[in-house]
């Protein structure tokens, strides 16, 4: 990958990594449905400035699993009792299924190099989970997976939408699906199912929380990470993911006063391990260190 779009991999990751910090907040004054119905109204506001960029089948089909399924399901998972330190952990899952569906559906396989680097950061959720208290209701971790397994499902659709789709419109377009399921969802579930009392009602940290959401979190963030697995193999792009529990983790404990201890930091260094394996272009760098050795016989060759 060039260094631009590892840059930008990263930013939209740390941007993430800040949501995690923003669901419980949105939570203090909304129910799970009604801040899926918020963010995606919100996001989908500059639809009337935005050409449709690809067929309703596509729109519909990312916009049901990238953003419908995913955060509703999520939503849930975190007003049923998932901690926000941990749900930036469970989510991020979606990166080892997203290798897998790509294998199985495009036959494009990790490398030997990628899939070490998927084993050390998968040992770094691991531990991470690990510091998690063992009081999690079992319904909120199958919804957090089913949220990433949908997230899975919702990039590797991206990645067979064709490269002149412009990603960021795409995402406007694509946020006109989860406000219908998600408001039905607001009728069954909601004792009070009215947004507009729900708005009038609401903090100004719970209102700043869903602007967040619904403009940086959703058209920018994912509009890069479209771009991003269009340009490049699954197993390229997946894991910068990774770097949204390291964020979550520590921006939750800045904010919130969540504090980790060696084990997690272990687990944030696994995270981050894995992603220099996978990430940094080793054959290239042998061959510069080669080519320097070359011109100055004097320096220790490189190590083989």
């Amino acid at each position: 990958m060039k260094v631009r779009d590892m840059a930008l991999a990263a930013l939209a990751n740390v941007i993430w990594g800040f949501t995690y910090v923003a669901y419980p907040i949105a939570l203090e004054s909304f129910t799970a449905s009604q801040m899926a119905v918020l963010r995606f109204v919100l996001a989908a506001l500059p639809v009337v400035f935005v050409a449709r960029p690809a067929p309703w089948r596509t729109i519909l089909a990312v916009g049901a699993t990238l953003l419908t399924g995913q955060f509703l399901l999520l939503f849930f998972a975190l007003a049923a009792g998932l901690p926000p330190g941990l749900a930036s952990v469970t989510t991020q899952m979606h990166a080892f299924f997203a290798v897998l569906i790509a294998a199985v559906v495009l036959r494009e396989y990790p490398t030997r190099r990628q899939g070490v680097g998927l084993v050390v950061a998968f040992t770094g959720l691991v531990l991470i989970g690990l510091t998690v208290g063992v009081d999690l209701p079992p319904l909120a971790l199958v919804l957090a997976m089913c949220a990433a397994m949908s997230w899975a499902t919702g990039s590797i659709l991206l990645r067979t939408t064709p490269r002149g789709v412009a990603m960021g419109p795409l995402m406007v377009w694509c946020s006109l699906v989860p406000p219908i399921p998600a408001y039905a969802a607001s009728l069954l579930l909601d004792n009070d199912a009215s947004l507009i009392g729900a708005v009038q009602h609401a903090s100004v940290g719970s209102l700043l929380a869903i602007v967040f959401l619904g403009t940086l979190a959703t058209t920018l963030a994912f509009g890069i990470w479209g771009h991003l697995m269009q340009r490049y193999p699954s197993a390229a792009v997946a894991p910068f993911a990774l770097l949204s529990p390291c964020t979550g983790v520590v921006a939750v404990a800045l904010i919130f006063g969540e504090r980790f201890g060696p084990l997690r930091a272990a687990g944030m260094a696994c995270i981050l391990a894995g992603l220099v394996v996978v990430v940094l272009p080793w054959p290239q760098i042998a061959a510069r260190a080669a080519a320097l050795w070359r011109r100055d016989p004097a320096c220790p060759p490189p190590s083989t």
